[in-house]
């Protein structure tokens, strides 16, 4: 039962070699633990402080982003509603040109009608002269095949020349 009755030289010399070695880890280890601990905590605070400027950059990247899809979603409308436009031009100057081809081509047609009209009344003229002289010459030949009708158109024509 020594352990729990120590003897008085025992117990100064226990408080004598804890008061050396409480003095050398004071000076030596003390300082040491010390700087550990200070550096941990800087590297903590430094690693807090990443952490807040990575959260903020993140948040500014996410801002940025939805500022460029709106951007583009704004782009994209602008690029329909051009397209759409540019469509309606299209269409309606199709259109336009449809017409007046379509208008070029009636006219052409009417002018070929018209042309194709006054050839087939010349033609007809002319047939309906040809005709007539053939009719005219046969009923001379009949009238003239006597002397008297012959002397008597002679005398006409003359007296229709005279005046």
């Amino acid at each position: 039962m020594e352990l729990f009755s120590p003897d008085s030289g025992l117990v100064i010399w226990m408080f004598v070699s804890f008061g050396i070695l409480f003095i050398i880890l004071a000076k030596f280890a003390w300082p040491a633990i010390m700087k550990g601990m200070t550096e941990r905590a800087n590297f903590i605070d430094k690693g807090v402080e990443y952490a807040q400027e990575a959260k903020t950059q993140l948040d500014g990247a996410r801002e940025e982003a939805k500022g460029i899809i709106e951007e583009a979603r704004r782009q994209q409308a602008d690029i329909l509603r051009d397209a759409d436009k540019m469509k309606t031009h299209i269409v309606e100057e199709a259109r336009v040109a449809a017409q007046n081809e379509a208008s070029k081509v009636m006219d052409q047609a009417k002018e070929s009608i018209m042309q194709a009209q006054k050839e087939a009344e010349k033609n007809l003229r002319n047939e309906v002269s040809e005709f007539a002289l053939e009719i005219a010459q046969k009923v001379v030949r009949n009238q003239l095949s006597d002397e008297n009708s012959q002397k008597q158109l002679v005398e006409t024509l003359m007296s229709d020349m005279e005046k």
